[in-house]
């Protein structure tokens, strides 16, 4: 036998973490432009009901919002993906709706209902209550969970943080629930679009404080989501969200932000123009459109249609593989065209997952 110990992996502090190089940074890698061995994949809603250990870990909590702000169960769901379906990269376990809750506006979140606020913003006096003061302060919950996913994860694989875009969380603020037209949002740009500005200059600077906090504390590159852009048409969209994305992209400088955008590709050459390292694509943009609008310098991010893991395992490998083909190994990261539904077996999506790791693209 053997006299020979296992090999124990040492505990490094975080002063240590954040001196060390990340053991895979193939992400980081390819949002900065540079070769990889191969495609890097992660999935939006990866920490989610598709696992059963993220389940039994919510129902310890009791609600999704004792999750998100309990920093060790939050830090448990961030890793949880990382440990059982092998992505190459973690994101942090959070809500967008937090922005709006720590500059003065609570919101609830009831199960099968989803998010809505009690109060909504319909003046100048709704804006003028909403504070971005306290921002950092009563977001100490999220924080405290980027350091112990920090510290729990040991660099093994980068973390991202992230944020909704300023109109999607104007959205909320000014809905009060989701919606499939948003048309008091809309309607209020059309009606009152120095309101609309005054409040979007507002949920900017707080998300803007906000991203640098993350990246300070440990996140290596950080995403913003536009969930709602495609409700928009494209002089609306470039007026009222790009601007403020923009501005969100110059202040975040030293770590690789994406844009995603979802139903936007009517803005895409715009998009392409944001300084930004990376453009998320839904499942609606084909990859040939989205190279040709945004560029030959943006890194591309997505876009399998979520749908494609409910088929067959046969089905799932074809279209992950069409789907590589059709991006390219270089400048770009694999990814779904949206989070991942709850209902999809998480073996089809560990399936999507290896697909991905395992191609070998044509060099010929």
């Amino acid at each position: 036998m053997s006299n020979r110990r296992p090999k124990v992996r040492r505990r490094l502090s975080l002063v240590h973490l954040h001196r060390m190089k990340i053991e895979n940074d193939l992400i980081l890698r390819a949002a900065r432009g540079e070769e990889t061995e191969r495609v890097p994949v992660w999935v939006m809603r990866q920490a989610g009901r598709v696992l059963s250990e993220y389940r039994a870990t919510r129902a310890q909590a009791g609600s999704f919002k004792n999750l998100l702000m309990n920093p060790q169960l939050a830090a448990e769901v961030t890793i949880q993906p990382v440990d059982i379906l092998g992505v190459d990269a973690a994101i942090l376990f959070s809500d967008i709706l937090v922005i709006p809750e720590a500059m003065g506006l609570p919101y609830r979140m009831d199960e099968g209902k989803g998010p809505s606020f009690e109060n909504t913003i319909q003046s100048q006096a709704d804006v003028d209550k909403l504070s971005t003061e306290q921002v950092l302060d009563n977001l100490k919950y999220v924080f405290d969970a980027i350091t112990t996913v920090k510290y729990h994860l040991q660099n093994r694989v980068p973390l991202i943080g992230f944020a909704g875009a300023p109109w999607t969380i104007f959205c909320y603020m000014v809905e009060g629930r989701g919606s499939k037209t948003f048309s008091m949002s809309r309607s209020m740009l059309s009606e009152n679009p120095e309101l609309a500005h005054r409040l979007l200059r507002k949920i900017t600077d707080a998300t803007i404080v906000y991203l640098k906090q993350q990246i300070a504390c440990g996140c290596n590159m950080v995403q913003l989501f536009d969930s709602w852009a495609g409700i928009l048409n494209k002089d609306t969209y470039n007026t009222f969200a790009l601007p403020y994305i923009k501005e969100i992209c110059l202040a975040i400088d030293t770590v690789p932000m994406t844009v995603f955008a979802k139903g936007a590709f009517f803005s895409m050459e715009e998009m392409g123009q944001l300084p930004c390292r990376t453009l998320g694509i839904d499942w609606h943009t084909s990859p040939e459109f989205a190279r040709q609008m945004a560029g030959p310098d943006k890194t591309l991010q997505g876009n399998l249609d979520p749908a494609i893991l409910y088929g067959s395992e046969e089905f799932v490998i074809s279209e992950t593989k069409r789907m590589l083909d059709r991006f390219g190994s270089h400048k770009y990261i694999a990814n779904l065209g949206h989070g991942v539904y709850p209902d999809i077996n998480h073996e089809k999506l560990k399936l999507f997952i290896q697909t991905v790791q395992a191609h070998q693209f044509n060099r010929s």
